[in-house]
């Protein structure tokens, strides 16, 4: 049987694990609009996907007028939370997917996103993943850094005690591919076509080795990847 190539796998959560930006931005969007910013849901989308909202500040003030508080960031955190609540589900396949890889590599897998902690926690929590992470969880929101760079792959990867180049990492973003690519690990792409997720091409462009549309297919793709000697 050919070993599993990767010491560990790396994995983004929203838009990877959960189908959280719709719901997220939809909140984002209505508040916006609050302080006279009128977008669209999709067009909060391809503004904000892969990006911390409190890293928008200055993009928000010129729309707006209104400079971002911690209040204001609170309020916003609270509401998003009450409608990831109620509304969040699963990427389809990701929970089987996460399962299988986490047996292969004996739990050597984590989730390192730019959300806050809680989020990710109550996006876990929510889609029943939470066991497969639980100590191995990291947030760009605790780094010097939010990703683009590559702080909180560079974290996670010390953490497991593993080199990053030979981890795998898995992101629908190009922001988040850029942090992978930084951080010297192999990144695979996730893309749907959806405007929740970055175009394939992007993501190559961005430095993923494949990417792929169906979180069923993950386990093999990794599994079949040859890993070049560092």
């Amino acid at each position: 049987m050919t070993p599993f190539p990767f010491a560990a796998v790396l994995f983004d959560c929203d838009g990877v694990l959960v189908d959280s930006e719709p719901i997220t931005n939809r909140v984002l969007a209505e508040m916006l609009g609050e302080l006279g910013w009128h977008i669209t849901t999709e067009e909060s989308m391809s503004t904000f996907t892969g990006k911390a909202v409190k890293d928008e500040a200055a993009l928000i003030e010129s729309k707006t007028g209104f400079a971002i508080t911690p209040e204001w960031l609170k309020t916003f955190r609270a509401r998003r939370n009450e409608a990831l609540e109620r509304d969040l589900v699963a990427i389809p396949h990701a929970p089987a997917a996460i399962r299988e890889i986490h047996a292969k590599l004996k739990g050597r897998i984590a989730c390192a996103s730019g959300a806050d902690r809680h989020k990710v926690e109550l996006q876990l929590a929510k889609i029943g993943l939470l066991d497969c992470f639980q100590g191995r969880i990291f947030s760009g929101h605790e780094m010097p850094r939010s990703k683009p760079h590559p702080d909180v792959y560079l974290a996670a990867a010390e953490a497991l005690g593993v080199d990053p180049r030979r981890c795998a990492i898995v992101e629908d973003t190009v922001t988040g591919a850029m942090a992978g690519v930084a951080a010297g690990a192999t990144v695979f792409g996730y893309s749907t076509g959806d405007s929740g997720h970055s175009g394939p091409g992007p993501l190559l462009a961005a430095g993923a080795v494949q990417v792929f549309s169906d979180m069923a297919e993950l386990p093999a793709l990794l599994s079949g990847y040859r890993l070049q000697a560092a």
